[in-house]
């Protein structure tokens, strides 16, 4: 291995540099081409190699812009050359050299990947100057091109999963108004496994969820959406409380498979008719209840996360009586584990509650917009982690004074 640098006389101070790495047996072949560089007036810094394996080894493989590859060393050949160096370095432009008599060679090398090839004995220093600078170009273009698709899949994988992990409330008659917010833990990242539903049954009662799968990505995300459809399936099903957290926690060990996975969740059955909220908690922190312009944490008796101890299935329930008007907020802990200004404090339930009393509140929807803008200031990127809010407002008074015939919720 040899490591030459040139910095050629008059060259701008902007002027790239290209890092060039040159496979090459061939002692004589190798300077001739260390002398064409040279006179190509590029500004480069050249690692050669002198076979597949040595190239390997060579840090500099890692960080070229360019590989100057002959197709016949001591220890690969051909096409078969080529994709190996492609896998050793997917993103870097590779330039084949052939021989005088290899008339397919370089249209073969370049269906193998290579960005183009050159001819030994018939290479001068400007077509060399051509040849390296247009294949680091198509190289980088094919590389934004390949980041550019990522992306768009990856956007059209999370707006998938988003649909699933956040559907529509299904409601009918229901003078509750439901409020959700969603955002995800950094902007190119794959949802987490954070989910909410609110359904309103046959009897006029409202049932709504929020829950929370450990981890991020698609495993986390997928097992959100199973979990969130199989809540609103078993509520449409008559199913309710302990007995529906026992299914949902049968369901989320089947799918998870030998991931170790868990979910909190926070269930919450709103009685207009009874003015009560009735709660149950899985692991999860309890719901933020707001009247009169002031908010407090509601106490509620506290039951094991879903997939930790099977065994146990332990949720109790908890009755919250409400008042004549308010809002009941359920959230998971992205919005409270952020940082609250400091580089050291988090924000907690404390600073939530302060947030949410200190904010205007023009709508529900428009309040929750402008807290997570302020939780999202206060923590500065500082903490990554996704957001699942929602709240539900009422006001028994503009209730109607009887029951429907459709099953609305009486005043």
């Amino acid at each position: 291995m040899t490591i030459f640098v040139a910095d050629p006389a008059g060259a701008a101070p902007e002027q790239q540099t290209y890092r060039v790495v040159l496979i090459e047996d061939d002692l004589a072949d190798a300077v001739l081409v260390e002398e064409l560089l040279l006179d190509t007036g590029l500004r480069f810094e050249l690692t050669t190699c002198a076979s597949l394996a040595d190239a390997r080894t060579e840090p500099a493989l890692r960080t070229a812009d360019c590989i100057l590859l002959d197709l016949h060393l001591p220890d690969v050949s051909g096409t078969k050359a080529v994709a190996a160096v492609r896998a050793a370095a997917p993103h870097t432009a590779v330039i084949v050299l052939t021989g005088l008599s290899e008339a397919r060679a370089g249209s073969d090398a370049m269906a193998a990947g290579a960005q183009d090839y050159l001819v030994k004995g018939k290479v001068d220093a400007d077509l060399l100057h051509r040849a390296v600078r247009y294949a680091v170009y198509r190289s980088q273009t094919e590389r934004a091109n390949a980041q550019s698709q990522a992306a768009t899949l990856r956007a059209e994988e999370n707006s998938r999963l988003e649909r699933g992990l956040l559907p529509q409330p299904l409601l009918s008659t229901s003078t509750v108004t439901v409020t959700t917010r969603y955002l995800p833990g950094t902007e190119l990242a794959l949802l987490g496994g954070d989910f909410l539903d609110v359904v309103e049954g046959d009897d006029g009662l409202l049932h709504a969820v929020v829950g929370d799968v450990s981890g991020h990505g698609p495993d986390a995300a997928a097992l959100g959406v199973c979990l969130r459809i199989a809540w609103r399936s078993l509520i449409l099903g008559g199913h309710r409380g302990r007995e529906l957290l026992q299914l949902m926690e049968r369901i989320l060990i089947a799918e998870r498979g030998d991931r170790p996975l868990f979910a909190t969740c926070a269930l919450l059955t709103l009685d207009h008719g009874a003015a009560t909220a009735e709660l149950h908690l899985a692991g999860h922190h309890g719901p933020l209840l707001t009247t009169a312009g002031e908010t407090r944490e509601v106490t509620a008796r506290h039951g094991i996360a879903l997939g930790i101890d099977p065994r146990v299935s332990n949720w109790p329930a908890t009755v919250v009586p409400l008042p004549a008007a308010g809002a009941l907020t359920l959230y998971t802990d992205g919005l409270t584990e952020g940082h609250n200004g400091s580089s050291r404090g988090r924000l907690g339930v404390d600073g939530l509650v302060g947030l949410i009393d200190r904010l205007p509140q023009p709508d529900p929807a428009a309040h929750l917009d402008f807290l997570i803008k302020e939780t999202s200031a206060l923590n500065a990127g500082r903490h990554s982690d996704d957001v699942a809010v929602l709240r539900l407002d009422w006001n028994k008074s503009a209730l109607p004074a009887t029951r429907s015939p459709s099953g609305g919720i009486p005043g």
